[in-house]
Parts: C-alpha cells; sequence; structure tokens
C-alpha cells in the first residue's frame, strides 16, 4: 500500500466521482476524511467501508463548502484527528441551468462559493503543511467546462475556468515544495444523479432512452460512451504516485474527445 501513512481529504465524496476517488486512495492505503450529504446510516456505512478498505483512519465531516467557517473547522478536525492532509481533491460541486439574463443571483454566488471559493479556502489551509513535508498532491475535480462553454451554464462554466486557472497559479507557487497541483476534467460521468435525469427528459423532449443519452448527454462526447467514475478515481491515484511527480499545473481531459475538437 504506497499510501500508508498518507492522509487525504476528499470534498464532495459521499457519492459518485468523489466515494469513487475516496475509495481508490483508501485501497492504497491512504486515511481518507470524506465530506458530503446524504443520510447518516449510509454515510457511516462508507465510513467503515473506507477504514476496513484502508487499514487506517476514516471520518466524516458533513461541512458545507459554501461557508469558509465550515471549512476551516473541517480542516482542523481532519489535521486533529486523522493528521494534517497530504492529499487534498476538490470534488464537490453543485450546477443550475438558466439563460443569463435570468439567471438567480443567488445562485449564482452559490455556484461559485462550492465549486471555486471552496478551493480556495481547502487550498490555502492545507498547503503549508505538506510544504512542510515536502510532499503533497492537490487534485481539482473540474470538468470538459473548464476548457470549452455549454450554453445556459455561466456560472458552472465561469467556476470551472476558475479552478483550471487556479490549479496553474498554486502549482507554480509550490513547484519546488513537492506538491503537485493538477485538475482533472471529466465529459460526462455516469453517476446516479445523471441516470436519474433520464426519464424527465425522455419524456420533456419525447425521446427514447438511447436516444437521450447518445443525441443529447453524449452529444458532444465522440466515443458516445459515458466517463466512469472509476476510470477518474484511476487518473487520480495515479496522481498521487511517485511517477506523477513531475505532473504538476496539468489540466488533464477525460472526455471521450469531447474538447479535442
Amino acid at each position: 500500500m504506497k499510501l500508508h501513512g498518507k492522509t487525504a481529504l476528499v470534498t464532495g465524496s459521499t457519492s459518485g466521482i468523489g466515494l469513487a476517488i475516496a475509495r481508490a486512495l483508501a485501497g492504497d492505503g491512504a486515511s481518507v476524511m470524506i465530506n458530503g450529504f446524504g443520510e447518516a446510516a449510509e454515510i457511516e456505512g462508507i465510513r467503515a467501508e473506507l477504514e476496513q478498505l484502508s487499514g487506517a483512519g476514516a471520518l466524516y465531516d458533513g461541512a458545507d463548502l459554501g461557508d469558509a467557517s465550515a471549512i476551516e473547522a473541517m480542516a482542523e478536525r481532519c489535521r486533529n484527528e486523522l493528521g494534517a492532509p497530504d492529499i487534498l481533491v476538490n470534488n464537490a460541486g453543485i450546477q443550475f441551468v438558466s439563460p443569463v439574463a435570468d439567471f438567480p443571483p443567488e445562485k449564482w454566488e452559490a455556484i461559485l462559493r462550492v465549486n471555486l471559493t471552496a478551493v480556495f479556502h481547502t487550498t490555502r489551509l492545507t498547503l503549508p503543511a505538506m510544504r512542510e513535508k515536502n510532499w503533497g498532491r492537490i487534485i481539482n475535480t473540474a470538468s470538459a467546462h473548464s476548457l470549452v462553454a455549454s450554453p445556459n451554464k455561466s456560472a458552472y462554466v465561469a467556476a470551472k475556468h476558475g479552478v483550471a486557472g487556479f490549479t496553474k497559479t498554486v502549482a507554480l507557487e509550490a513547484a519546488k515544495d513537492g506538491v503537485t497541483v493538477n485538475c482533472i476534467s471529466p465529459g460526462y460521468v455516469w453517476t446516479t444523479l445523471v441516470e436519474n435525469q433520464i426519464p424527465d427528459t425522455m419524456k420533456a423532449r419525447g425521446l427514447t432512452r438511447e436516444q437521450v443519452m447518445n443525441d443529447v448527454l453524449l452529444a458532444a462526447q465522440p466515443t458516445k460512451r459515458f466517463v466512469t467514475v472509476d476510470e477518474v478515481a484511476s487518473l487520480a491515484l495515479y496522481l498521487c504516485s511517485d511517477g506523477a511527480a513531475s505532473i504538476t499545473g496539468a489540466n488533464l481531459s477525460m472526455d471521450g474527445g469531447w474538447t479535442a475538437a
């Protein structure tokens, strides 16, 4: 277990991509603090599973990433109970879709707080300890929308472009400190959240399930297949390895060719 003795903090990790990354890191021996929303019993089951996978510690913190003081408390708890994070994965995100002229200002603010400003707070709170140890990995889940835009997603696209720029800046600042900073930019990933959108889209557009998947959700992905959470987790795990020590400041696309055009 190559990550034995390391501590990872993974936000937005009670389901989907974040949970897959947490499982991959725990499976390689890291202690993990997970964060997100969900049913208490289900989250406790996940925490116990991660503890068993790692043979080390696993904690859950329900910090609202739209609240800077909650992020500070989460980082402090991680330091006190598991150890200062050696690995930070910023995965939490929210979405709202609307034309910009009708976009509710409160939704804009919420998306920027969770998708971008929280990345700043977690990074500023964890980077100093990584520098002291001369080893650290910061991985930000961006999106194909960190590179290209889609209509009606102004806040999300702005936030993800911001994450890509922030990643590059911190990578340069930490380049001599043994800390790498990268982002992974998936296209459409097959998650429960995506799957649950399909019936409503079928009804609203009068399409079959296959049409919704291929002509709506996967319209921009030339492979016509969803990215899997395990594929994203595998890349995140590789970025934590010694073999990835020279990869920093990168925005790594995993989008089935979406941004190749």
